[in-house]
């Protein structure tokens, strides 16, 4: 495995550092602001000049789409060329949106890409890839276990030229963001079908859907993420087209394989940044404070820390980079394990490095000042997203157990 990068992705990474340093670090407070403004006028969930600003001068600078390997609609990159970029940018809580490369629209417009039809392509990914909308991804239900996608409950009935959709879904971030136009929406087309993995369809289901309504917005330990945030929606004896399926009845399961390896990857990609972010924030406050006659930096348990939270960093992007290198020369389908492997270890390592920091800063840490609690919300949370770290580790002891077997 070679990880050395070539030339047109250090010119990148060089530009998207230079882009966050002079217009995103910036602008965090100006964004966080914007949305609190609009909370006192009573509604959060509009858009924010600031991003969208971000965004135009972004495309301007040639730092756009820059995910969707093996497609020209992208910035050409493998997945492997994909993650330092990544890492840049999940180190801000705006960035990735500011480049047009956050969840869950980066994971939809992959679907779209590979499944959708030429028709569902220029009314849905489009505009996504423009950034005019956004989009959801329905899959979670309230009512089961939904991590195993067999037990959703979602109905999907053809009706003539028609499919009728009833189902309450939740955890459909985007859903509460007036700027979110679709929805990519996982139910049962044939729940009596023999094959458990066959019984499920994805279908387009357009926001404005007459029977679609948001049930509530939902936090994540108070934080509500508007104005694009996470909903509880209800579907009830929603109407769409028949040629709004994607790829074919039955295919449901055979999309959400596709759709989470990319989906997953990315996060982690993204954590990355995160806990750098949150060490190199560990680090100043270490050596600029002082506690008991010498500076934090110089005590046992702090320098203890820093030195766990360098390797854990370096261990969990050494597995991202080894987890793209196999998607991009084996693919999706036989990187199952590592992507499995990455979602349960960057997850927990940055809950962990976030927490240290945290610490160190004392009650500080734990306020709005410093972005380190809503990073530790965002990081927590993707313990679940995406799969439960019950269930990847599961997967990863059945792999291996049959390896034995063999």
């Amino acid at each position: 495995m070679d990880f050395a990068y070539p030339e047109n992705v250090r010119a990148l990474q060089k530009r998207l550092e230079a882009f966050m340093d002079e217009h995103i670090y910036p602008n965090e407070a100006v964004f966080d602001a914007e949305v609190e403004a609009n909370r006192r006028r009573g509604n959060p969930w509009v858009s924010t000049r600031i991003l969208e600003d971000l965004k135009a001068k972004a495309r301007a600078a040639g730092l756009w789409n820059l995910f969707l390997p093996e497609s020209q609609l992208g910035a050409g990159l493998t997945n492997l060329e994909y993650a330092p970029l990544a890492e840049i940018m999940g180190r801000s809580h705006i960035a990735p949106e500011a480049f047009n490369c956050s969840a869950p629209d980066t994971g939809n417009m992959e679907v779209l890409v590979r499944y959708g039809s030429p028709e569902q392509q220029r009314q849905w990914l489009e505009p996504l890839l423009a950034g005019t909308i956004r989009s959801a991804f329905a899959m979670t239900e309230p009512g089961v276990a939904s991590s195993d996608a067999t037990n959703i409950e979602a109905r999907i009935v053809r009706d003539g030229d028609d499919y009728v959709i009833n189902a309450s879904k939740w955890w459909s971030s985007g859903t509460p963001d007036p700027r979110c136009k679709v929805l990519i929406f996982m139910g049962k087309t044939d729940p009596g079908h023999p094959d458990r993995h066959r019984q499920q369809t994805m279908i387009l289901v357009p926001m404005d859907a007459p029977g679609l309504r948001l049930v509530r917005p939902l936090t994540v330990f108070g934080y509500d993420h508007a104005p694009h945030g996470h909903g509880e929606i209800e579907l009830r004896d929603v109407r769409v087209p028949a040629t709004n399926v994607l790829l074919g009845e039955g295919r449901g399961f055979e999309i959400a394989q596709g759709r989470l390896g990319p989906g997953r990857i990315h996060h982690c990609m993204r954590l990355i940044g995160l806990a750098e972010r949150a060490l190199e924030l560990m680090c100043k406050r270490a050596i600029g404070r002082v506690a008991f006659g010498r500076p934090l930096s110089d005590q046992g348990v702090t320098r203890e820390r820093i030195a766990n939270a360098r390797i854990l960093i370096d261990q969990a992007r050494l597995l991202v980079l080894s987890a793209a290198y196999m998607m991009d020369t084996l693919g999706n389908k036989v990187a199952k394990k590592e992507i499995a492997m990455i979602k349960v270890v960057a997850p927990n390592m940055a809950c962990q490095v976030i927490d240290w920091a945290i610490q160190v800063h004392g009650g500080g840490g734990l306020a709005d000042d410093l972005p380190l609690a809503h990073a530790y919300a965002h990081a927590r949370s993707l313990r679940f997203a995406d799969g439960p770290d019950e269930v990847h580790r599961n997967q990863i002891a059945r792999y291996e157990l049959e390896r034995h077997r063999a």
